[in-house]
């Protein structure tokens, strides 16, 4: 085993060397202050190995190294996108930069929202004491470099303040021209008290691609987040959710994953105010070359908060599922209730789920529970429904879909669940 400080040495070499040609953005001085300090971040914790704890079943080389690997760009004429077919205010990327022309003006009644390129030049933004903060707390226990190395190199993203309820949800729609697209995108929501959005994420981004979403709600406020991340096969990636709730604030978190290389979710959240609850779900389909990383750590700092952690994955032809989750529930946080499940369907002996369920309680009186399964199709099941005329194939669909129907079931609003289930039909009719 490789002594613990030479390894902290080779991360701190291999982040130098990483930054020694890049030169932090220019901008305000609000933005180049959290800028510095995640730089510094990024240069004192290193990159992150395989050698990490947290790292372990996911190799991050693909996400760290110096050049990119071309991606073959995936047809998707005659598909349409994701929430097609909803009301939205659409904010439109392309190879991770903003493209004005084809989106929507940013007005929506209670919304303000605007470009990070834009706020950053400004020096007094309201997202000053927001920016990079989330990042900077999520720093311990486990070091995250990757979201720091985005806070300070980012330079498109938006940032959004929820005054209200808007009557349509917002949008972020990510399509990739390029084989060698490289992006960094630093999305910053602020939901005020009593205030209540939607947003909607959808597309590959990149072909690598770091994203971070910095969420802050406060007291009473709800965010409804709901993601689709598709299309693509070659693409690699990391996304980090940070987000922080007040007093009675909610938020609902699911993502939709098919389809990809290498993708890691990281979600990190604290309940900071009594009576709040966090909710976060995923739904995972994946064949071949395919490795998908879910990291999810909720921290009940509070009285009276409920947490849920609900993933399912259905894998084949050596594809790759993980799940590390953890609830930690402190000592004022009595009357917790938390709730992690994470489970698989294995399609073929060759598809592989590693999943490390994690509870820290240092409350007495709380209700927590944690589970893990991974299994295969039921043969009985599969057996009642041919015997019924369902053709073997779409008995298997449909096995397969009310597998993942606790996960879907997570989203608030139907109207969305069923966009994504129609996703997951099409998935599986497509694979065959």
């Amino acid at each position: 085993m490789m002594p613990r400080a030479k390894l902290k040495a080779q991360k701190v070499e291999a982040a130098q060397a990483l930054l020694a040609d890049r030169t932090l953005p220019e901008g305000g001085a609000w933005i180049t202050k959290a800028r510095n300090a995640a730089q510094a971040r990024v240069r004192d914790m290193g990159l992150p190995t395989k050698r990490d704890e947290y790292w372990r079943y996911t190799d991050p080389r693909r996400l760290t190294d110096a050049g990119v690997v071309a991606g073959a760009l995936h047809d998707t004429k005659g598909e349409p996108l994701v929430f097609d077919q909803i009301d939205r205010i659409k904010l439109v990327f392309v190879d991770g930069v903003f493209d004005e022309q084809a989106s929507d003006p940013l007005v929506l009644d209670g919304v303000e929202i605007c470009q990070l390129s834009q706020a950053a030049r400004t020096d007094l933004h309201w997202a000053r004491d927001l920016y990079g903060s989330l990042d900077a707390r999520a720093q311990s226990p486990v070091e995250r470099p990757l979201a720091s190395l985005n806070t300070a190199y980012a330079t498109e993203g938006v940032l959004i303040r929820v005054t209200g309820k808007p009557q349509k949800p917002i949008s972020l729609i990510y399509l990739r021209k390029s084989e060698t697209a490289d992006a960094m995108l630093h999305h910053v929501i602020r939901v005020e008290a009593g205030a209540e959005a939607t947003v909607l994420e959808n597309g590959p981004i990149a072909t690598r691609f770091n994203q971070v979403m910095e969420v802050d709600i406060a007291d009473g406020g709800t965010l409804h987040h709901i993601r689709a991340q598709g299309r693509d096969h070659e693409r690699v990636g990391s996304a980090h959710l940070f987000a922080r709730l007040g007093e009675g604030a909610h938020l609902k978190s699911f993502t939709l994953t098919a389809n990809g290389a290498l993708i890691r979710n990281d979600s990190i959240i604290w309940l900071d105010g009594a009576g709040g609850s966090a909710h976060v779900a995923g739904a995972t389909v994946g064949d071949g070359a395919f490795h998908h990383d879910d990291t999810v750590f909720i921290t009940h700092g509070a009285p009276r908060c409920e947490s849920r952690q609900v993933f399912k994955k259905v894998l084949r032809g050596g594809a790759v599922g993980v799940f590390q989750g953890k609830i930690l529930v402190d000592q004022i946080a009595q009357l917790t209730d938390g709730y992690q499940i994470s489970q698989s369907l294995l399609l073929d002996e060759n598809a592989q789920f590693l999943a490390k369920p994690e509870l820290e309680i240092y409350a007495d009186d709380v209700k927590c529970s944690h589970g893990s399964t991974s299994g295969e199709i039921d043969d009985n099941q599969l057996f009642y429904l041919r015997a019924r005329g369902v053709p073997e194939d779409t008995a298997k669909t449909l096995l397969v879909l009310a597998f993942l129907a606790e996960a879907l079931d997570e989203i608030a609003d139907s109207a969305f669940a069923d966009d994504l289930r129609t996703r997951l039909e099409a998935w599986f009719e497509r694979r065959g």
